[in-house]
Order: C-alpha cells, then structure tokens, then sequence
C-alpha cells in the first residue's frame, strides 16, 4: 500500500498503537533502540579533538537499517517520534544521520502520551531537532564512556575480570556501604517509657509519661523511672491540667513523578524498580480496550515533574465531582513543587483520560497492569482533591509534678483518601470527653525498657528516594543503577534490603580512596547540574566534560602507579571433596559464594552453597532439608539427598508431625501472621502475627 508519510519511533508497541490513528497515508515502524553507539571493543572517544566520539552502526541492526532506509525512500517526508526524553532525542539525531535527512526540515515530533488526539496534534506541530537535548545526552554517554573504561580496566586487572565502574552507581554503592558501616559501628542506647491506662467513668484510654515539674524528661534507665514512679500515688485522683483541640490538614499527594511511582509501588504493590517500569513502559505504550481500540492509558513514565495540563486538570475536576461529589472537588488545587533538580520537561505521570476509570478497564489489563494503573490513576484524581481533615485532641494529665499526655485524633472530612487509600491507615483515637479540672483515675501503669535501632538497610525504593534528594542520576537511570550493582554482585538483596558483598566493599574502597570525586555526592550532583545546564543551552558540552576529565585523568595515572592487587582469599570450607580428597574452598563467583574444590584445574568438583534448616527430610529420612532458590528467586525447600530423593515443598518444614494424621508440619506464611499447618490434613496451630 502507498503512503506519504514514515513515522519512526522505538519499540513494536508503540508503533501498532500509533498506526491505528493515522490513516494509510502514514506508515509506522520501529527502530528497535538506538541503531548507533560508540564501540565496545574501544574508548570509541577522541581526546586530541574535542572529545568527538567515533559512534558506529550497533552490531545486528543492520537488518533494520537496512529496512529503514528502504521506507524511507517511498516516503515523501519522514517524521522522528522517539521519546519526549534526552535518549528520544538522541535517538532521532542517529536516525537522522542514518537517512541522511535534511537537519534544517521539521521532521521531529514529540507526545507525552500515545493517544489519538496527542499524536495528531504533534505530527501537525513537527520541530527541528533539538541540539542542546542531543548535547547532554552525548555528554552523558561520553562521561560514562570515560569513567567505565578508565577505571574498569584498572578494577579487571587489580581485583577480579568483568568488574566495572560508573558515574551514579559508584554512588549508589558507596550510600549502601556507608549504611552497612553504620550499622557495624552502631551501639544501642537503652531508654524507658511509661504507658498508663486512665479511667473516666466508664471510659478508658491511654497515655504516655510526658515529663516531671511541666518539663519534657528522658527515662534513660530505670533508675530515672523509679524516680517517677516514687512520685505517684496510683490510687489517688489525677489532675486534667490542659485540653488543646485542633483541626490538622492533610493534603493530597503530588502526581507520581517517576522516583516517586517506584517508591509507592514498591511499598504498596510489593513491585520491584525493574517491573515497575517495565509495566509502566506497557501502558505508556498502549493497551488494546476492545472496541475502544488501543490506546495509551499512562503519560510518559520518564518524569521529574508533578505538573499537570490545564486539561488534565479540568477532566479530573469533573471525574471528582461525579464519582464523590462537589464538595470534595479542590478549587484551586495547591501547587505541588517539584524537587530542586526537576526539569519539568514533561508533565507528571497520570492517566491519559482521567474518565478511564481501572474499573471500567478492568477486563483489557493483567492482574499487575490493573495495579499499577489503578495506583497512577488514583494518585492523579486525588491530587486535585481537598484536604483530609481531622479533629486532634492533646490532654495533659498531672500528679505531683508528673505529666502523662494523652493525643487523640478522629478524622472529620476524609478529603482525597476517598480515592487514594493511605499505606499506613490513621486510626481513629478517641478520646473521652474531657476539661481541665477533671479529676481521673489511674488503671494500669507499665514501665517498659527499649534501646535505640541502626539505621535500616536501604531498600529499592529509599535508596532511588536518597539519591534524588541528593540529586544524584535522573529519572531514566535510577533502575539500571540497581540493576547493575547486584548483576555485578556488589551488593546482594537480602529481606528486600541492599547488603555489600565483600567484592563490592573492596571496589567501594578503591574508588574511594583512587578516584573520590566519582563516589563523592556533592560532585556526582552538581555534574548532574552541569548536564543539565548543556540541555537548556547555558554551558557547553565540551568545556563540561573538560573541567572533570583533567584532573580525573591523573587519579588514572596515580592508581595505576600505586595500586596493588588485591586476592580475595578463598575462605576454607571445613570439609575435603569427595572426589580427589583435597580441602574445599568458598570461592566467589558471578552470582555469588560456592563450594569448590581448592584442586583445581586437575580437580573442577563444585557444590551450591545451601543453608541447613536443622529438620530431617521427611520424605527418605536421611538427609537435612535445605533452603533453595528457585529460578525467578522464590525460596522453597529440599532435601540436600536430591535428586536421590525429590522432597520438595514451598513451604518450611518444622521438624514436627501432624497429631491428626501423623504427616509433617510445615510453617505457613502470608504477608499477616505466620501458622503452622498440616502438609497433608486440615489441622492447624494458632497463628502468629
């Protein structure tokens, strides 16, 4: 069929939904990616000459070329509508050079989101090719060009081969190895608290010591709380000395930018970074609705910005209105900020329509995409909601210079929660009807001793939120950050939190005492600022890339005089192989620690390294069940006899048998309570929250 037009953008998806809003005048195809980048054999960067970099054709794209190239000539213009994005741009600058188009035509079309109205508006507006954006991609590239095959080598060669380096995950890995130093040096601190009951009639609530002689006071041991409690007489009146009623705001959040949908979809789905963006990427792409056809329901998933359309704003008004009623509809919704390193180049992330209710939908998603949309969805409807509002009561309660103080709190107007449910839900707390003057009783009184926590291990979600605080890598780079330190098996994910591998700690100490300014936070974020300035036309590329790689360039010659090697001894494993009878080792590998055989090459026995959970196998009775992983990471268990013996089970045997009908016990655990149940019967034990 003859056609006009060629719109080229990235990936299949998106191409089979655009088709269908144009007519046979347009023809829509893919370039799979990028189809240039500098090599990988070499530097691929020319540093007698400015820094140019010498891009190439990537390897296996030259099918695609090839059958772009030919589109291209039966077209009479070609439009480029990769991403709205630095890498769209940079995308579209290689195609341009690919088909050889003219730099000076408006060939460049850009959309926040693939629906049929966006997508006709852009391809009426086309634009020139935007040389600042192409400059700060390439800048990026070069300096992470620069940074990885500077100092990788140097890791290859003095430590272990496949080892790399680069700009935001040295970052990264130094934040999670500072927190595990942290959390190594840590000494806990004991303090004490005192929790009373009191009593009004027939009403009962609690409250907490507050402190002695109308002062705040520490309990920091229990000496500090027998001195309190010498003070009380328990079966004497108490005094009600002040009742503080107030009315407290919630606002709504801010429309998810894209650190913040990773964040919420990790705490509220249970959503890794990797499948969090990779759905998102879905329904930015469009999702066929029936006889509505295929649209895209999401706006671009790559933001730093909380902005919203006037439009959007207006649909979400009505939604409001209609689904909660009028006086839940904000008049003139609070203007969100965004962080201080926000571009605001593209709105925040929403629904395209917000009349496309996850419910109506329902029936076109799978289980995660009805999530995740649901989730954007409703964030989007709620931000142009009122406040939540709440009735908050402080009772102060005093004996003998002794004051407890009771808060209470009863939500009046749930505002906004109607559409977006809050993690942690607010109970109510009621308190009973009380004056200054009142006199109360004392019902039950209980000292308790605590001692002050480490600071947590980092998660994926705070450790892409400390990051953007810091202001350190941009919305497109947060989830190959993590990706890449755990592929390179610096850091391991144990419990959902980031734990430094020994191998990780070393490159962490290498950096940091060769190259500091590469893991220094302040100089990793205003690098980003630079970038930045290059985008909007402020700074020159060349002069930025200039001011890091003269003095970077003698860290490279100062490391590699004075860096030794470094062997990362083998821990023996305390038992001899089976096979030649030499002492086993624990050596470390690419996906972590395994037995093997301190003989080797003569010798290549080798064994996974399986942790013993102390229960004999119920199934052959001789060997010990261990933990295993299966292939996508979910644990289950075995016997260590396998494949001799092919007891497996999802759940942890406990080493006990069933009273009902004599088969093993194991322990069962959801996301509430553990309990033990029957592998076989209906008999259960009583659950443990």
């Amino acid at each position: 069929m003859a056609y006009k037009y060629l719109v080229i953008v990235e990936s299949p998806a998106k191409a089979k939904t655009i088709e269908k809003y144009l007519g046979r005048n347009y023809k829509v195809v893919a370039s799979l990616g990028h189809i240039r980048d500098l090599p990988k054999s070499r530097m691929g960067v020319d540093f007698e000459n400015d820094y140019q970099p010498d891009y190439i054709t990537i390897r296996g794209k030259g099918p695609v070329i090839k059958d772009l190239k030919k589109h291209a000539k039966k077209a009479e213009k070609v439009f480029l509508a990769a991403d709205p994005d630095r890498e769209g741009e940079a995308i579209a600058w290689h195609l341009s050079h690919i088909l050889k188009l003219d730099n000076d035509e408006k060939n460049r079309v850009v959309f926040n989101e693939i629906t049929k109205d966006a997508v006709k508006n852009a391809l009426k507006n086309p634009r020139n090719l935007d040389e600042d954006l192409i400059d700060s991609q390439q800048a990026r590239r070069i300096l992470d060009r620069i940074v990885g095959y500077q100092i990788s080598p140097l890791l290859w060669k003095k430590v272990k081969r496949g080892l790399s380096a680069g700009r935001v995950q040295s970052v990264a890995l130094k934040m999670i190895c500072d927190r595990e130093e942290e959390i190594k040096n840590f000494k806990p601190e004991e303090y004490w608290s005192i929790e009373a009951t009191f009593k009004k009639a027939k009403n009962v609530f609690d409250a907490n010591f507050y402190g002695l002689d109308k002062k705040k006071t520490k309990l920091p041991d229990n000496k500090a709380v027998e001195n309190v409690l010498e003070k009380l007489d328990e079966k004497g009146d108490f005094d009600v000395t002040k009742v503080v009623k107030k009315e407290r705001k919630r606002n709504p959040y801010a429309p998810f930018t894209t650190s913040s949908l990773q964040q919420e979809a990790a705490g509220k789905l249970n959503f890794r970074t990797r499948k969090t963006m990779m759905i998102a990427q879905q329904l930015y792409e469009g999702i066929s609705l029936g006889k509505g056809g295929t649209t895209g329901l999401i706006t671009y998933m790559r933001t730093d910005s909380t902005r919203l359309s006037d439009t959007a704003k207006q649909e979400a008004h009505e939604v409001i209105v209609s689904e909660f009623g009028s006086e839940y509809a904000a008049k003139n919704p609070k203007k969100q900020k965004n962080s201080q390193s926000a571009q605001d180049a593209h709105e925040a992330i929403r629904a395209t329509s917000a009349m496309r209710k996850p419910a109506d939908i329902k029936q076109y998603l799978s289980k995660d995409q009805y999530k995740l949309y649901s989730l954007i969805w409703s964030r989007f409807v709620a931000s142009q909601m009122k406040p939540a509002i709440y009735d908050t009561v402080r009772v102060d309660i005093e004996q003998n210079g002794v004051r407890f103080r009771a808060n209470g709190s009863q939500i009046k107007f749930k505002g906004y929660q109607l559409a977006y449910a809050e993690t942690k839900k607010d109970k109510d707390n009621i308190l009973p009807d009380l004056a200054e003057g009142d006199k109360i009783k004392l019902k039950t009184i209980e000292p308790n001793q605590h001692f002050t926590q480490p600071p947590a291990r980092f998660s994926e979600a705070t450790l892409i939120k400390t990051l953007e605080e810091n202001g350190v890598g941009r919305p497109s780079t947060y989830a190959p950050t993590l990706e890449t330190i755990q592929r390179r098996y610096y850091v391991t994910l144990a419990n959902k939190r980031f734990e430094p591998t020994e191998l990780g700690t070393i490159v962490n100490t290498i950096i940091g005492e060769f190259f500091p300014n590469i893991v220094d936070v302040n100089f990793t974020a205003d690098m980003e600022k630079d970038l930045d300035a290059v985008e909007e036309g402020t700074k020159q590329w060349v002069e930025v890339i200039d001011q890091f790689y003269k003095p970077f360039k003698e860290e490279v010659t100062t490391a590699e005089k004075e860096l030794e090697e470094v062997e990362i001894e083998d821990e023996p494993a305390g038992f001899d192989c089976e096979k030649c009878g030499s002492p086993m080792v624990i050596k470390m590998g690419r996906y972590g620690k395994f037995y093997a055989c301190s003989n080797f090459p003569d010798c290549r026995n080798t064994k996974p390294i399986v942790k013993k959970i102390g229960v004999t196998c119920p199934v052959c009775e001789k060997g010990e069940v261990v933990e295993r992983k299966s292939k996508k990471k979910r644990i289950f268990y075995g016997c260590e006899n396998y494949p001799d013996c092919e007891f497996t089970s999802w759940d942890k045997p406990i080493g006990r048998d069933c009273p009902k009908c004599e088969h093993y016990l194991v322990q069962k655990k959801t996301k509430k309570q553990s309990q033990v149940i029957c592998s076989n019967c209906d008999y259960k034990e009583e659950p443990q929250k």
